[in-house]
């Protein structure tokens, strides 16, 4: 390591590294401004509707379930209504304490939404967690909207009797059937979001598209990689810190991260033979970073063991869970 990389972390700065603000005084006449909650089983489609929704990336996106942790926040503009959409932790029948952290995070961002949408992969149909939902969500205040998703690949026939029976279970104010991957339909779901956020100042910078801090995006961005590499072979348990980052005078950013896991086991699967896995995940994950910040990047990964991480507090708050007793 080098004498002059041995100075501490630096704070990034960017457009995702900036706090919440006070209301901007310049600002359009009539503005309007609200949170909607995005819910639904593991891999319904919630972050790649998101990303859709805000036109950029903010989280990341995996075939692996319950890589959604926590709550991220995306901004997409549309006229003068600012939507804050929340892409929650899928909800599933906890069996661990951080599944319990996680579930209780998607209901927490539901219940302080001023609107909530679940989304339903129209594949799958009206599966045992979907109802499950649906029957915790009719005892939730705000208006309620239903979003089918993946209508690219399902029969009109099966989404307008699958739209009928969910319907049954909720009283849902509309339905919309959009495809995530493709975009197709969302923005018929921006145009109603619009029209429902209540009027009030926008609640973050224009230009910014969610409120999560870079180091921390950096971090998601690599496990991303990660499972796409190992989804296979590494529990999603598994988890990435950003250690340090550095602004280097050239505009270059040097970012350290550790993925932990828990087992040495896993940590030969993380390497792989030679160190060549741990490269691939690298360079995908360096490509993706310079992309989003607009400058080159210096990625350099370890590979730790910290057994048991699921049970520290300390893990949680990182992650903005509570810790669940």
């Amino acid at each position: 390591m080098d004498e002059d990389d041995d100075n501490g972390f630096q704070a990034p700065t960017g457009r995702f590294d900036m706090p919440l603000p006070e209301p901007l005084p310049e600002m359009p006449a009539d503005t309007k401004a609200g949170f909607i909650a995005l819910i639904g089983a593991p891999n319904a489609g919630k972050s790649t509707l998101i990303n859709q929704l805000v036109g950029t990336k903010v989280s990341i996106v995996t075939h692996k379930v319950q890589t959604t942790r926590t709550i991220v926040r995306g901004v997409a503009m549309h006229g003068a209504a600012q939507l804050v959409f929340i892409d929650t932790p899928g909800i599933f029948k906890p069996k661990r304490r951080l599944d319990r952290a996680m579930v209780d995070t998607a209901w927490g961002g539901a219940r302080d939404a001023d609107l909530i949408a679940l989304l339903v992969d129209a594949r799958k149909g009206l599966t045992e967690e979907v109802e499950n939902i649906l029957k915790r969500l009719s005892s939730q205040q705000a208006p309620k909207v239903l979003i089918l998703n993946k209508t690219d690949v399902a029969k009109r026939e099966k989404l307008l009797q699958l739209a009928q029976k969910l319907n049954e279970f909720v009283q849902f104010e509309e339905t919309f059937m959009v495809s995530a991957l493709t975009g197709d339909g969302t923005q018929t779901i921006l145009d109603y979001f619009a029209s429902k956020v209540p009027d009030g100042p926008w609640l973050f910078p224009e230009d910014q598209p969610s409120d999560l801090p870079l180091r921390i995006l950096a971090a998601e961005i690599t496990r991303e990689k990660l499972f796409e590499r190992l989804h296979e072979e590494l529990p999603y348990i598994s988890t990435v810190e950003t250690e340090q980052w550095q602004a280097r005078k050239d505009g270059s950013a040097r970012i350290e991260q550790t993925i932990y896991v828990e087992r040495d086991s896993q940590k030969s699967i993380v390497l792989g033979k030679r160190g060549q896995t741990i490269k691939a995940i690298s360079q995908a994950a360096r490509e993706e970073l310079s992309e989003i910040i607009e400058a080159p990047v210096h990625l350099f990964l370890f590979v730790k063991v910290r057994e048991n991480w699921a049970d520290d507090p300390e893990r949680y708050r990182e992650m903005g869970l509570e810790f669940p007793k």
